[in-house]
């Protein structure tokens, strides 16, 4: 392919797919191809922090119809011969879409989420009084005029077809769509154990005087940190911490619950650049992934798992979605919803942690296998040659 030119789109830089949008973009970059992402904000800020060498262009989102002059200044920007959407979603695939009807660029659609599932999966449905659809369609604070309804979401789905070839990274989604498995890779290059010091890390982030177990990443109630609290107040040590790393502020009130309630077990650090990362993590004694048994669960490639992972860090994550499967008996597997085996687990760990940090090790092996940047490469590469 004579082509080296990759727009990416993600529907939303303020949190929805900047991460996975970032991950492509560094696959690509290694491929030495030029990349740019592009996507609306929906938030205050970009979120996660891009590299710096990754150049992303923004623009504000907003509700329809103004939506629609946004959307334009989005497609006069996309220059890529290949056009990358992140998600199926209206904001994302829907103007690359957009784009292939203006230009016959291919479309390659990754798919890292099951979108629906955040409204009931297929148990969602629309059927409104006739009054409530005239309301939804024309009141100024009508719910159509929210650019990622529901109703576009399914219709998003029905043209997952027209891509001219589809990635996904858990084995529900590659079910589901088709397409071809990608998954949430990591740079073991970056991250990489010996370049950090545990302790000097510890130090550095005020946690010398704790075990930690760590989660990185965004508190929602899918991902199960209630039932790791549940089990700090059963073990009752006042040593051992939750300490969450970044996440962005969605505005749910979730993480100001679990404050409220256990305080006493959570110590929470600042939003941390992804070049960052890897000292932070550095720090955990234990990478917590305890993902509930939910469709959205399911359908999701914890990122946080290659986190621990790539840093030899034991990992401690529940059966859920394709969890096992990527540890593989690198890791600590718990049933959801079980804060009783997570405690017995969690002591069980911390009894026996010159194994646990062998079992580490071991996950780092596997991730440098199967999780790294240069397995995407090689998938990525196959896919783009075909197109």
């Amino acid at each position: 392919m004579k082509s080296r030119n990759i727009s990416i789109l993600t529907p939303d830089l303020s949190g929805g797919g900047a991460t996975r949008a970032y991950l492509l973009a560094q696959v690509l970059q290694k491929l030495n191809f030029n990349v740019k992402v592009l996507g609306f904000i929906f938030g205050e800020k970009i979120y996660p922090v891009p590299p710096a060498n990754l150049e992303v262009i923004s623009v504000p989102g907003c509700i329809y119809p103004q939506m629609f002059s946004s959307i334009q200044k989005i497609l006069q920007n996309i220059d890529g011969d290949i056009v990358y959407a992140v998600k199926p979603r209206p904001t994302s695939f829907g103007v690359a879409l957009l784009k292939n009807l203006q230009t016959r660029c291919p479309v390659i659609l990754d798919i890292d989420d099951w979108e629906l599932s955040w409204y009931g999966g297929d148990n969602w449905k629309y059927n409104p009084h006739p009054k409530t659809l005239i309301r939804d369609m024309i009141k100024s604070d009508g719910a159509f005029r929210q650019p990622e309804h529901p109703v576009y979401l399914k219709w998003m789905e029905k043209l997952v077809s027209r891509a001219n070839a589809i990635t996904a990274d858990t084995q529900f989604l590659q079910n589901r769509f088709g397409g071809i498995y990608l998954p949430n890779g990591k740079d073991t290059y970056l991250f990489d154990p010996n370049k950090y010091d545990p302790s000097t890390s510890r130090e550095i982030h005020g946690l010398s005087q704790y075990r930690v177990l760590m989660f990185p990443g965004t508190a929602r109630p899918h991902k199960g940190l209630e039932d790791v609290l549940t089990a700090l107040d059963i073990i009752n040590q006042p040593d051992i911490k939750l300490v969450i790393v970044g996440g962005r502020n969605i505005g749910d009130g979730y993480i100001e619950k679990l404050m409220a309630t256990w305080e006493r077990w959570i110590i929470r650090l600042p939003q941390t650049p992804a070049e960052k990362m890897p000292e932070v993590v550095a720090a955990a004694h234990i990478v917590v992934v305890p993902q509930r048994n939910t469709s959205t669960a399911q359908a999701q490639f914890p990122i946080k798992l290659t986190d621990g992972m790539a840093m030899a860090k034991p990992v401690l994550s529940t059966c859920v979605g394709d969890i096992p499967e990527i540890l593989g008996d690198t890791g600590y597997l718990v049933n959801p919803e079980s804060p009783e085996q997570i405690a017995t687990k969690i002591q069980w760990i911390f009894n026996h942690f010159d194994q646990a940090e062998d079992k580490g090790k071991q996950a780092r092996e596997r991730c440098v296998e199967h999780y790294s940047v240069d397995t995407m490469s090689c998938i990525i590469s196959e896919i783009i040659d075909k197109l």
